[in-house]
């Protein structure tokens, strides 16, 4: 995957983490379960990248 991809994936986690810890502070717990919600969101996109990065590896070794 691109760097731009895996970048923003990881600007989703991190954001995804500030909302979680402003939710807690002011008790909001809409934005600390959205919080999360984006975290996860950013997990999941990461496995994918890490699943299509590996297949593109075999892939690469196959064919050297």
């Amino acid at each position: 995957m691109g760097l731009s991809d895996k970048a923003g994936n990881k600007t989703e986690d991190l954001g995804g983490k500030a909302k979680e810890a402003t939710g807690k502070a002011v008790g909001n717990e809409s934005l600390e379960a959205e919080g999360k919600n984006d975290q996860t969101k950013a997990s999941a996109k990461q496995a994918g990248e890490h699943v299509k990065d590996a297949a593109k590896n075999v892939k690469d070794g196959l064919t050297k």
